[in-house]
């Protein structure tokens, strides 16, 4: 699957079974994160056009009316299709 993350406009291929955390970082992009599985919502963004995402596991970080509104997890998150995802402080690592 092809993610983009704006406002950067970096983009990359997330392989089958990999996080959208996991996928940038194998890329050399950093998005801000902290526990990778979903209680501090460091990493929390926005999809913001494409697809859907499965979550590995159903945590209570986000809340129905997030998930309805777009907001995701990374570190729990696998794309189920091309992603557009709005995340301001994503890096590319050194």
């Amino acid at each position: 699957m092809k993610i983009r993350i704006e406002p950067a406009g970096y983009e990359f291929e997330a392989a089958p079974g990999l996080t959208l955390l996991q996928a940038a970082e194998d890329t050399g992009i950093e998005i801000p994160s902290s526990c990778r599985n979903g209680t501090c919502r460091t990493c929390i963004c926005e999809i913001r056009g494409g697809g859907s995402v499965r979550y590995r596991i159903e945590w209570p970080g986000l809340s129905a009316e997030e998930k309805a509104e777009g907001w995701t997890l990374p570190c729990i998150a696998e794309p189920l299709a091309d992603l557009t995802l709005e995340i301001p402080f994503a890096l590319l690592a050194d």
